[in-house]
């Protein structure tokens, strides 16, 4: 083997090893983008979620705002009423637990 051969072996062996280090072994290695980009990934899908509920209780706050649409909801929901006012609630037989 000439001496140009075996230059021409170790800069392919050094070539490799390097590759081999950035893919796999160093700080800044494939494995370690993939999980990163899954990450953030995730944390996208979660920001628009939360922007969903953020828009959803911006409307309900919109609707809240009007007097009327204020007492419809303390109604439905905590069974508000008004002073001259009775509330009977009615259960039907297949509401109940008979056992």
């Amino acid at each position: 083997m000439s001496v140009k051969n075996i230059y021409r072996y170790l800069y392919i062996s050094i070539f490799l090893i390097f590759v081999f280090w950035m893919a796999f072994l160093d700080t800044n290695s494939f494995k370690i983008h993939r999980e990163l980009n899954q990450e953030v990934e995730k944390l996208e899908e979660q920001k628009k979620a939360l922007i969903n509920i953020i828009d959803k209780d911006k409307r309900s706050l919109q609707q809240l705002s009007d007097k009327d649409s204020l007492e419809h909801f303390a109604r439905e929901n905590y069974g508000h009423k008004k002073e001259d006012e009775t509330i009977f609630y009615i259960e039907f037989e297949d509401g109940l637990d008979i056992k």
